[in-house]
């Protein structure tokens, strides 16, 4: 049983009362589902009117200045201007002479859409989705460049290769949105700190300076966050025990909800050390080049993404090639499964980087034990917030275990303690299996059934697995394994995974997620849409022999009730200082060696 500010029947009572008077004014503190005045979508809408006071800032004036000034240029977009170096400024025009790049900014009809490059980073081993671009960008010079369209809600990406003046690939990811650039996090705390709403929920004008995860993509179900695909972040502020999360939509920018989430008590926040000469040391020997690893008969590359956390490539044990990469793509955060708000976080390295949550140690090689015995090694990496273990900070853990048997396991955590105690949490993982001609079979309960298109499937309390806990298998006649996801089994404090499988066909070519990949999926969707299925739908393509890409997102929910927290933290004062106690929640599945035939 969850933690509460209220008892449990008050606050039953008090929101069925504010669901019918939905139209009723911001209410004080006390109520953890505060929704806006509005008009013009019905019942449940929550967003500024268009004579708000709010809009007549100065600060909202000039960005709408800007925004119509680019509709009215022969290549409406706006371009990205925030301390640039030349060689961006470069790679920016380059891809902004390129027919792929520009192929959405205009609509059929040849009208202007609402465009802006987002960001422009120096691209690196994971931004290549093919050895022939890493090859071509071997010694420098190429970049990445990130576009949104707000009307599509669409994301292009290109490569640039500055040298030859070329864009060397292109691809688009509908309905996803990059990471915003600085300029557009500090009109999303404006929007929130001058808006009286928010005064008035907090007892007082709130300062820019205290306002967490500005720029990690949000949602609000039922706002034109999600019903018209809208670009949401969700500056929060903390107060006492309660965090209240401003809903900021930046198409429209305008406030669209409130909202409090109960955190607990933390303690202070830790003091900063020596993070920077830490940051600096990661970004040179983790973030811009591979590392080799060979140990116990397994030979693999690894090294921080931009946005993708701890990545591994060309793993291969005993003289088989094994997986072509691996990696956890988004942490989908939801805090309500009515309201549906909560963060889409990315995790990666510390510079040059759009990650919400950030490496500041490098990856850690580890034994692995097993009953007394060791049985392999474990390559590790963390991730957290400055303020971990403070309200609205997280902590998040990668883990890959290679057994000397040649079993291996793709795992994640969150460490806690988040930013509300009534969370779930949605880590999804990519893993791409490397050969061709490769298969992907179920167990139906009494025999082996083979899929025969790209597809997914919920894991249930009723799923059958074989005697020895196996649910999938996959591979070829050369190399198999069988896959056995979590059900508490792992001795880790995994609890089970409740987890959804996505498979689809590798497409280097389409770069379906081998390069470094912009969250993919909303925070909030309790069903099968965690963004995977990009990459099947409308049309399942047939799994024709070639490559396979596996995808994993478990669903796991948090706790903070004595003696069974998971997901979760708290402070204590051990020694006459603070410490901190972990709680946290495991999942992934693994991959066991099939002996014999496959």
């Amino acid at each position: 049983m969850n933690k509460f500010l209220f008892p449990a029947v008050f606050l039953v009572l008090f929101t069925a009362f504010f669901w019918i008077a939905c139209n009723a004014p911001v209410q004080n503190e006390g109520d953890s589902t505060q929704k806006l005045k509005g008009e013009g979508y019905g019942e449940t809408a929550e967003y500024f009117s268009s004579d708000s006071i709010l809009s007549k800032q100065p600060f909202l004036q000039e960005i709408l200045t800007k925004v119509n000034e680019s509709l009215k240029q022969p290549v409406p977009v706006i371009l990205m201007q925030d301390s640039l170096d030349n060689a961006q400024k470069q790679a920016q025009a380059i891809a902004l002479q390129d027919g792929g790049f520009l192929k959405s900014v205009k609509d059929e009809k040849g009208r202007a859409l609402r465009n802006e490059i987002f960001g422009i980073f120096p691209a690196r081993e994971s931004d290549y989705a093919t050895r022939q671009l890493a090859d071509i960008c071997k010694n420098g010079g190429c970049y990445r460049v990130e576009m949104y369209n707000y009307a599509l809600n669409l994301t292009t990406v290109a490569l640039v290769n500055n040298p030859s003046g070329q864009v060397l690939s292109v691809y688009s990811l509908p309905h996803t949105q990059p990471d915003i650039p600085v300029y557009l996090k500090k009109i999303a705390l404006k929007i929130a700190t001058e808006s009286p709403e928010v005064a008035k929920a907090l007892g007082g004008k709130p300062e820019e300076g205290t306002a967490l995860m500005a720029d990690t993509k949000t949602a609000l179900n039922r706002s034109r966050c999600e019903r018209s695909m809208h670009l949401c972040v969700s500056p929060t502020f903390v107060k006492g025990e309660k965090a209240l999360w401003t809903i900021v939509d930046l198409t429209d920018f305008r406030l669209v909800g409130l909202r409090w989430t109960y955190v607990g008590d933390a303690g202070p926040a830790p003091a900063l050390t020596e993070r920077k000469i830490q940051n600096e040391k990661l970004t040179e020997c983790y973030c811009k080049k591979q590392t080799n690893l060979e140990q116990n008969g397994w030979k693999l590359n690894y090294m921080l993404t931009s946005s993708d956390g701890l990545r591994i490539s060309e793993v291969v044990y005993k003289g088989k090639a094994v997986i072509q990469s691996a990696k956890l793509v988004d942490w989908h955060v939801s805090y309500s499964n009515t309201d549906g708000f909560g963060y889409s976080d990315a995790i990666g390295c510390p510079f040059f980087s759009t990650a919400a949550v950030v490496a500041v140690e490098p990856p850690k090689v580890l034994d692995l034990w097993e009953n007394g015995v060791k049985t392999g090694f474990v390559l590790s990496q963390n991730f957290f917030s400055e303020g971990w273990p403070q309200p609205c900070n997280y902590n998040y853990q990668q883990r890959f275990e290679f057994y000397d048997d040649g079993r291996f396991r793709v795992s994640a955590a969150s460490l806690g303690r988040g930013c509300g105690n009534d969370g779930t949490y949605r880590p999804v993982t990519r893993i791409a299996f490397a050969g061709d001609k490769l298969s992907f079979w179920e167990w139906g309960g009494d025999d082996w059934k083979k899929w025969e298109k790209e597809q997914y499937q919920l894991q249930k309390p009723n799923t059958p697995y074989t005697k020895e806990g196996f649910q999938y298998k996959i591979g070829n006649e050369a190399n198999a394994y069988f896959v056995v996801p979590g059900n508490g089994q792992f001795k880790d404090g995994g609890r089970g995974d409740n987890a959804y499988t996505y498979l689809t066909v590798n497409h280097p070519d389409k770069d379906e997620g081998e390069s470094d990949l912009i969250t993919i999926g909303p925070c909030c969707n309790t069903d099968y849409r965690q963004g995977p299925e990009k990459f099947i739908e409308p049309n399942p393509e047939a799994l024709n022999q070639g490559g396979l890409v596996m995808w994993y997102v478990p669903q796991i929910k948090n706790d903070d009730t004595k003696g069974k927290e998971y997901c979760w933290a708290e402070s204590f004062i051990e020694n006459g200082i603070y410490s901190t106690k972990i709680y946290p929640c495991f999942s992934g599945p693994m991959f066991v060696p099939v002996q014999g035939k496959f």
